[in-house]
């Protein structure tokens, strides 16, 4: 029979009443055939709750034992579930990371996967015709034998992994939204749900803004050609519908030149000034940083009139701004720049299409039509299939619909 894996995140079984909606979900892919693993998320608003708790226990708390509290949230949310099949009248079980297992890093609370045997999940279905109802966002570290968790959103990186341990016919992830859409339909009301997106399309733009996936799900999903679903639990288990699929970019028929437009809030620009143009200035200021783990983004230089000296320009998550800051002024003396300015006031703006390949202009269009709108742009990043502007956060949604409606995007 087939195998198929489908995943639910915590607003999906906030409560008993919508896990027993998710059952229903489950039930009818059963019906039509398939063999289920089902990968959940712990019920909204939980694993915050419980790393409040760790915490409160303690300040400077050890990971191992911080993984071991918050990957209870999935734990009760695969028990419940597995209790509302079994009520249905199904069989199913539940199953943990450390079961299967899941084997990970030992990156406690960012753990990577590394091996899935699905031995014991395929096992099931060929011999009990039982669901198993899998612990997302969690798996052990095989040297010690500990829990670890994947990061926010791991539960989504679990399912399309499972998916290519089980050779899954697809990966179905069901969330509060009903698809991808153009871009996000609070700000553009005119955005549309995309019927389907490339891997890279998604790959952009999960990593530019766009809350649907988590960036290494999509990763893996298209390492392993796994075809992945984003549809909404909240339809009718009776009369689904089917989403936005991510696929080979082979399998469209119809490509637009620009397929969605993207935002974060989550980036903060600092700028170095009067910095010495000579080797090696860049290392002394981007080692430091990539040793704290500080992601680095967009990066402008500018060299001065006398070709001595340089501005340079970057960004960095806004979490990470005061700590890049301070890291900075540690190594001002090897650095030598004359002053830091840094601004958190600002968002990145991205449009993401395989069909600019293939198209030149694209983004000398949007520069023109910001421009027209009185958007200054502070920083510009571009790749074979976006480009991304850094501009001013009060302009966000300015910025957003006027390149949504450049492209042609609007809902007809």
């Amino acid at each position: 029979m087939p195998r198929l894996v489908m995943k639910f995140g915590g607003t999906s079984v906030a409560t008993v009443e919508r896990i027993r909606n998710v059952a229903r979900h489950v039930k009818r892919e059963v019906e039509a055939g398939y063999d289920v693993a089902v990968v959940v998320s712990a019920m909204a608003g939980k694993t915050n709750e419980l790393v409040g708790w760790v915490k409160d226990a303690s300040a400077l708390y050890d990971s191992k034992e911080y993984d071991v509290v918050v990957a209870s949230g999935e734990q009760v949310t695969s028990g419940l579930l597995a209790l509302a099949l079994q009520e249905m009248g199904l069989k199913a079980r539940s199953w943990q990371g450390w079961q299967i297992p899941i084997m990970t890093s030992e990156a406690h609370g960012s753990a990577r996967i590394a091996a899935i045997d699905g031995t014991g999940i395929i096992k099931g279905f060929t011999d009990a015709k039982e669901i198993a109802v899998v612990s997302g966002f969690q798996g052990m570290h095989q040297p010690t034998g500990r829990i670890t968790t994947l990061g926010r959103g791991g539960s989504d990186t679990s399912a399309v992994a499972l998916a290519a341990a089980i050779q899954a016919e697809r990966c179905d992830i069901y969330t509060d939204v009903d698809g991808v859409y153009t871009t996000d339909p609070r700000i553009v009301p005119k955005a549309r749900r995309l019927d389907k997106v490339s891997y890279e399309e998604m790959l952009e733009m999960a990593s530019l803004g766009a809350k649907v996936l988590q960036v290494r799900s999509v990763e893996l999903a298209m390492m392993h050609r796994v075809p992945t679903y984003v549809r909404s639990s909240f339809d009718d288990p009776a009369d689904p519908k089917l989403g936005t699929l991510i696929c080979d970019e082979e399998d469209i028929m119809e490509q637009q030149i620009v397929t969605g437009i993207a935002y974060s809030r989550d980036e903060a620009q600092i700028t170095l000034r009067d910095i010495a143009d000579k080797p090696g200035i860049a290392a002394s200021i981007f080692v430091p940083l990539a040793e704290a783990n500080i992601n680095v983004d967009m990066i402008i230089q500018v060299v001065s009139d006398n070709a001595a000296t340089t501005d340079l320009t970057f960004t960095v998550p806004t979490a990470d701004y005061e700590r890049a800051c301070a890291l900075l002024n540690e190594h001002r003396a090897e650095i030598a720049f004359k002053e830091l300015q840094g601004a958190t006031d600002v968002v990145k703006v991205s449009a993401i299409g395989v069909g600019m390949r293939s198209h030149a202009g694209v983004a000398a269009r949007a520069f023109k039509a910001l421009a027209d709108k009185g958007i200054n742009i502070r920083a510009i990043t571009t790749s074979e299939i976006k480009f991304s502007v850094l501009i001013e956060s009060a302009y966000t949604e300015l910025a957003v619909r006027t390149l949504h409606s450049l492209y042609g995007l609007d809902q007809a």
